[in-house]
């Protein structure tokens, strides 16, 4: 390694010494005051482009071996940019473009002379490619804010490069003189893939430290100018360390350096949200609370209490849909032979429960329309007790009674219709108590 180059070597790791020292106190001070970004808030609340310059030593070797055209690898200063998107807080892509040169020698080989070779230096015109890099780790994961990232990156480029071979007899052959001034078309241009790694300190919240190593394996056996047997293809390495800054909104978090662990933490945290879930726990149980009710049933029937119209049914009595005892077939008495079937139907005070000897009329009514077809309106009443509203309530009920025996007869429940007047056209005065037995009635009419 010459003077020059080890200059280089020692200015890249002063840099990197001091940048190293200024990040662990960075490190222990205290965490940045948490974000408004949410768990599954998206990308649009947090900074996710940067950019970055990167310089280091480029070589001919490789950190993992294998074999080389040359004995003796030199280092020689590189230099380059990237752009890079995060699309995660642990992956992105980035895009990287640098230059500069690369050589090696045979001074250990006998007479420092191998493959009739002694030396070549390449011209790095530029190398370009895209990376995906993937965050591995972290020093400070229990921290609340990352300070220290881990990669490794993998991806695909396109390099230009020029070689210049000294051989064992001092002659020189450089690619560029092969056209003379026309340049560009003596550098070679191959696919390469670069594979690397490295370390990330978090200086302040735009900037960051880069620490990184790349390999850089070649599609070709032109990058030293030299097709030596034993050797296929080429591959360079660079190590490099940089400044990288983030792009965006000062007032919007960078996305690499966000712990999803701790921002999930302080979004279930959040007092507001804790009141939230509260109040959906208390409607939930106020939900099952009448959900229970809904199903009580206290006599057992099989009717709800809150649609129970007959509440203490005894244990074992047949009911219909309003809970209230079925009638017993002894006790219907048979259809006289003058019931026409439009006779009112009379009901006790203050119920809508029918009366036995309702039957018979509404056992016609049920037999005529069934075989005549047709439809009867039922038109309730009630007596003067009581409020309007209520009483109103009452004829409606009344008359739904009527209607559910006719249905539960075998009658289409669309042939009947049923409507509610309420104390209005009493057929007797409701000043006495006969009046307003009458009054308390059902009456039928075909439509």
């Amino acid at each position: 390694m010459n003077y020059s180059t080890l200059k280089k070597g020692l200015a890249v790791s002063f840099v990197a010494l001091m940048g190293a020292t200024t990040l662990v106190n960075a490190q222990d001070a205290p965490a940045a005051s948490p974000s408004s970004a949410k768990v599954f808030g998206g990308r649009g609340q947090y900074r996710t482009w940067s950019i970055g310059v990167n310089a280091g030593v480029l070589s001919p070797f490789v950190a993992i071996g294998g074999s080389n055209d040359f004995k003796n690898a030199e280092v020689n200063l590189g230099y380059g940019l990237s752009l890079k998107k995060q699309l995660g807080h642990a992956f992105g892509l980035e895009g990287n473009i640098f230059r500069g040169k690369i050589s090696g020698t045979n001074k250990d080989m006998p007479g420092g002379v191998a493959n009739g070779v002694k030396s070549f230096e390449t011209d790095l015109a530029y190398a370009a490619d895209l990376r995906g890099v993937v965050n591995v780790a972290t020093v400070d994961f229990l921290r609340r804010e990352n300070s220290v990232n881990f990669f490794v990156s993998l991806g695909y480029g396109l390099a230009a490069y020029a070689p210049k071979v000294t051989a064992a007899n001092g002659t020189v052959t450089d690619w560029k003189d092969k056209a003379g001034d026309n340049h560009d078309k003596t550098y070679v241009k191959e696919s390469y893939i670069p594979v690397g790694a490295g370390v990330k300190f978090k200086v302040s919240d735009r900037v960051a430290f880069n620490l990184g190593y790349t390999m850089h394996f070649v599609d070709g056996d032109n990058l030293d100018g030299v097709y030596a047997k034993g050797t296929t293809k080429d591959k360079f390495s660079y190590g490099y360390a940089g400044l990288e800054f983030s792009l965006g909104s000062k007032s919007k978090p960078d996305l690499e350096w966000v712990n999803p662990l701790a921002l999930m933490y302080d979004e279930l945290k959040d007092p507001s949200l804790r009141q939230e879930v509260e109040a959906l726990k208390t409607r939930v149980s106020n939900v099952e609370k009448s959900v229970e009710d809904l199903k009580k049933d206290s006599d057992g029937d099989g009717v709800a209490d809150q649609f129970d119209k007959c509440p203490g049914t005894p244990a074992g009595t047949a009911v219909d849909g309003s809970g209230c005892p079925l009638p017993k077939a002894e006790v219907v008495a048979p259809v006289s032979s003058n019931v026409t079937g439009f006779e009112p139907i009379q009901f006790e005070f203050n119920s809508s429960v029918l009366k036995t000897e309702s039957y018979p009329i509404l056992d016609k009514l049920s037999s005529g329309l069934r075989e005549n077809g047709g439809k009867v309106t039922l038109k309730g009443y009630a007596s003067s007790e009581g409020t309007a509203a209520y009483n109103l309530k009452l004829s409606k009920d009344r008359a739904n009674s009527v209607k559910t025996y006719l249905v539960n007869s075998g009658v289409n429940s669309s042939a009947v219709v049923t409507k509610g007047y309420g104390e209005a056209n009493p057929v007797a005065s409701n000043d006495t108590e006969e009046g307003r037995i009458q009054n308390r009635r059902v009456e039928s009419s075909r439509n």
